[in-house]
Parts: structure tokens; C-alpha cells; sequence
């Protein structure tokens, strides 16, 4: 049975002291990152590195981070095969230039330069953009490296923090920007099971619009269809049955009048085509990623005479083109359904680094973890949590 563990940890506000010690005497905070120095492999390339945090500066901010996912889009990065490259820097004061790997995660404020505005310690945090590392310990940054978690109290999960400025998000943004939808609406989309599936079906489900689910057929296929609906799922299909032609007289009858003008692809191919043949006139069919890694064809037919439109979302394009106040709204409300428990953690795997641990030992879990995020062989979304 799938389950969704959860972890018990209480992140302690700094005290007073401890916050006028680090203000002071910042340099004495040793961090370490997990940071590589060329493309490859990540269970190969990555490496730990130790130093010191510089001086607090008067526009930075010093934080402490609590927990990171491992996405596959950060494995993708380390091997160069992302479009954001973090650039390679002797900033940490390593031998060789070096970048930090992760994108997401959530972190506390530690200490705050006097020239900061908005920030106290003890906030948590997330990065206002990708590419500036996660997973490492601490770090100093820029006051506009960070943005503030709105609302954020005991009823938020770390892992919840951690996870919702790259999955949920994209959810939420395909099924806002790209057509109008009313309560009681249809989208339909594939790879559903995925991370950023399973929100499209939680936000569907709050916001009063069905979903039909294409999942690929497996032993354990009856057991996927409960957990999925159990997040909200209208319907769900295998890949192989969207294209047989006794599903179209299914889906009539789910639809009952109501127009579908919303697919969202994840896999690509044949598979992605498929969508496209259900869409009704003036539909748009979103992709988001390309698992299958085959070329989408695109039929003439749709194009001419329901003047489809194919578009392609990226959650990271967004954040760049959009202000930090409509990014702040979205994270709001996506808070605001975790606390009303209808935006469930995902599925994930605990990989601890402790910090005082030895340096052996925190590589060597890390790297069977990056292994298991790249394969998809864990239990669940591989996500570091810092043990002090």
C-alpha cells in the first residue's frame, strides 16, 4: 500500500544571544556542501565541501537550511544536461571552482545584515530563483536570493516547505494560465502519478474540476488507482486504453456535454499525440516535461479544424518573468489548501544529514540517494533533512 511518511522535527528559533553571537562573529559557522566541479554522473561528480560562512554583509543574509528535495531536474544539472547551469566559483574558498547542486528547499534565517529589509531570524525561507544551491548546510546569500514562506506555521510541514516551489507550483500555474476554467470542468492529462500530477489532481479536486488520469499499466496498477483516488482523481485510464476507440464513448459520457480544453503532458510520444485527439475546439495542450524522450507528433487535423494550441510550461521561466508578489500570492493559496489538508506531502524517503556526522558517511547516503532520485528505485521523492 502506498503510504506518505512524515517527519517530527521542531526547527528552534535561535535566541537571542545566539542571534547577537552570529551577527558578530559569523565567520565561526562552518557549512558543508555538496558541490561538483565538472559534469557527470552526480553519485560521481559530487563531492563534499567544508568552509566557513564570510562575514555577514549588510544586504546579506546568513540561513540555515532544514530540508531539500532531490529532483530529477537537479540530477539533470549535474550533468549538464539542464538549461539553468549554476556557474562554477572558487566563492566557498574551494581548490577548484565549484557549484552547489540543488535547487529547491526551505531554510531558516540565521542572522541578517543591517541593510536588510523584511527578514528576521528565525524566518523561513525559500529561494527566490533556482540555481543557488540547496543542498548544503548554511549559506550566505543575498536578502534577494530569499523570499519569506507566506503564512507559514506548525501546520506546514518542513517537507511540505521544502517541496512546493517546483511540483505544486507548476500545477497550479498550467491549470490557471492557459484557459478559463469552471467548477465542474474537465482536464485531462498524463503521467499522473507523477510529483506534479498527483498536485494537478489535489488542486482540481479543491478547485471543483474532474480529472481524467492516464497512468502506464503495472502489476500493482489497482493498488495506484486507489492511492490516486484517494488525492481526488475523477477517472483513471491506462496509456494503452486512451487510444482504444471505445474510450472516446467513455469519455462522452464522463464529459456529459461539458467541453475538454485542457491536456497536460508530461511523457511525450505517442502517448502525448493521444491527448491531443480528445481536446474539444479552442483546447490547449500544455507539456511540461518529456519522460518517454520520444518526439511529439503533432496531427494536422486538431490544428485546422479545432484550432488547437500547443504551448510548453517551465515553472523556472515563470519565476524569472513574473514579480515576486504574484509568486508570493500562488504560494499563499498553496499553503493555505495545506493547512485546510487538502494538498498532501508527497510521497517520500528520509535521507538524513547530520551535521556533525563524519564526512564518509553523509557522501555515501547522499550519493544512494541521488542514485534512487535519478532511477526512480526509492520508496518516494528523496528529500534531505539537516540533523543538527
Amino acid at each position: 500500500m502506498l503510504s506518505t511518511r512524515s517527519i517530527n522535527l521542531v526547527t528552534r528559533p535561535l535566541s537571542a544571544v545566539n542571534a547577537i553571537r552570529l551577527s558578530s562573529s559569523s565567520s565561526k559557522i562552518q557549512a558543508s556542501a555538496m558541490v561538483y566541479s565538472n559534469y557527470g554522473k552526480p553519485s560521481e561528480v559530487l563531492s563534499i565541501h567544508k568552509h566557513y560562512l564570510p562575514e555577514l554583509k549588510p544586504e546579506d543574509v546568513h540561513i540555515r537550511f532544514l530540508a531539500a528535495p532531490i529532483n530529477p531536474a537537479d540530477c539533470n544539472q549535474v550533468e549538464g544536461a539542464y538549461p539553468i547551469k549554476p556557474p562554477f566559483t572558487n566563492a566557498l574558498g574551494s581548490h577548484d571552482p565549484v557549484a552547489v547542486g540543488g535547487n529547491e528547499g526551505v531554510a531558516e534565517i540565521i542572522a541578517a545584515g543591517e541593510q536588510v529589509k523584511g527578514f528576521k531570524v528565525g524566518d523561513k525561507v525559500i529561494m527566490a530563483n533556482a540555481g543557488k544551491g540547496t543542498w548544503r548546510t548554511h549559506a550566505a546569500l543575498p536578502a534577494t536570493d530569499v523570499q519569506l514562506l507566506p503564512g507559514f506555521n506548525q501546520d506546514v510541514s518542513l517537507v511540505h516547505a521544502a517541496t512546493l516551489t517546483v511540483n505544486p507550483s507548476t500545477a497550479y500555474r498550467m491549470l490557471k494560465d492557459f484557459t478559463l476554467l469552471q467548477q465542474g470542468d474537465f482536464i485531462i492529462q498524463n503521467g499522473a502519478n507523477s510529483a506534479v500530477g498527483q498536485s494537478v489532481i489535489q488542486l482540481a479536486n479543491a478547485w471543483g474540476l474532474k480529472t481524467i488520469n492516464v497512468v502506464r499499466d503495472r502489476p500493482n496498477l489497482d493498488e495506484l488507482r486507489q492511492y490516486l483516488t484517494s488525492l481526488g482523481a475523477t477517472h483513471i485510464i491506462t496509456e494503452e486504453e486512451l487510444s482504444k476507440r471505445e474510450t472516446r464513448s467513455k469519455l462522452k459520457e464522463w464529459l456529459n456535454g461539458r467541453k475538454l480544453r485542457l491536456a497536460l503532458n508530461c511523457v511525450g510520444g505517442k502517448n502525448a499525440t493521444e491527448l491531443g485527439r480528445y481536446l474539444d475546439h479552442e483546447g490547449k495542450h500544455v507539456t511540461y516535461g518529456a519522460m518517454a524522450k520520444q518526439p511529439m507528433q503533432v496531427p494536422a487535423a486538431p490544428l485546422i479544424f479545432k484550432n488547437i494550441s500547443f504551448h510548453g510550461f517551465w515553472v523556472s521561466r515563470w519565476t524569472d518573468t513574473h514579480s515576486a508578489q504574484e509568486r508570493e500570492s500562488m504560494l499563499a493559496d498553496l499553503i493555505d489548501l495545506i493547512k485546510q489538508k487538502k494538498l498532501k506531502e508527497p510521497i517520500w524517503e528520509k535521507v538524513s544529514w547530520k551535521v556533525n556526522a563524519p564526512e564518509e558517511e553523509t557522501l555515501k547516503t547522499f550519493r544512494e540517494a541521488v542514485d534512487k532520485g535519478i532511477t526512480g528505485y526509492g520508496k518516494g521523492k528523496q528529500i534531505l533533512v539537516f540533523d543538527e
